[in-house]
């Protein structure tokens, strides 16, 4: 196999399309958005992009049949606008990678006219939120002033050590080629799956395109973890009266 071997599944005719990504990341911010998308949306898988530098493993489908680990792109319609969504479980394992990857991502997003690209994704915070703000950073002071009118913050020196992997590159070799590009982080403590972080982030995406969708089941998601980080919470709790009593225990 090639170091990235694209299989064609279809080609569809799209009407200025955006590219939005969504690939594994911090609290799988990215992932959680691209999925529901494609949930929520009628979409057609376009691209299956292959190589060697994904995890060398198969995955094993509910049928018992297998297939070899790869990042794919879909294409659907939120209201008026043509998108590309590329998603998979997995980002390239090693420097080289993420550049030869983004490179194929940028080279299939020409053949169908991309002209503007939203790379999103989590920014840990290292600690549970209550109120979710939505990070960005873009290619140009225009695509910045459009996402601030979307609610979009942007800080001086966030997020720390820039943003890696896909995300990054997007930006900045898409840049180079010519891309307006963004990338939407929602803050997330960088402990669990953050499905709310994930809701806020496709809140200013939807804003941004301009379409609708329905959240119900990222927010039933929400439910499920804020049940998991009340224990977790709970947990806690127990283990520091634990460790308090044995202190007054040792003291006296």
């Amino acid at each position: 196999m090639d170091e990235v071997d694209i299989e064609i599944v279809a080609d569809p005719e799209l009407e200025s399309p955006v590219l939005v990504e969504g690939l594994p990341g911090v609290g799988h911010v990215g992932k959680l958005v691209a999925e529901h998308l494609l949930e929520e949306k009628e979409s057609e898988l376009v691209r299956r992009v292959y190589s060697e530098y994904l995890p060398p493993q198969v995955s094993v489908e509910d049928d018992g049949t297998t297939e070899l680990v790869c990042i794919e792109l879909y294409a659907l319609t939120l209201d008026e606008q043509d998108v590309l969504v590329l998603t998979g479980d997995y980002q390239a394992q090693d420097n080289a990678g993420h550049y030869r990857l983004t490179n194929a991502f940028l080279d299939t997003a020409e053949e169908f006219g991309v002209e503007k690209i939203f790379a999103l994704g989590g920014v840990p915070t290292g600690e549970l939120i209550e109120e979710y703000a939505v990070l960005g950073a873009a290619t140009s002071t225009e695509f910045v002033d459009e996402l601030e009118d979307a609610g979009v913050e942007f800080r001086e020196d966030e997020p720390a050590g820039g943003i890696v992997g896909t995300s990054g590159l997007l930006l900045g070799m898409g840049g180079r080629r010519g891309f307006d590009a963004a990338c939407l982080m929602g803050e997330t403590s960088g402990y669990l799956v953050d499905p709310k972080s994930a809701q806020s982030v496709l809140e200013v995406l939807q804003d941004t395109l301009g379409f609708e969708v329905d959240f119900g089941s990222l927010e039933d998601r929400a439910e499920e973890m804020e049940e998991v980080v009340g224990k977790i919470e709970e947990m806690e709790a127990q283990q520091t009266a634990v460790a308090s009593d044995d202190d007054l225990r040792y003291i006296g």
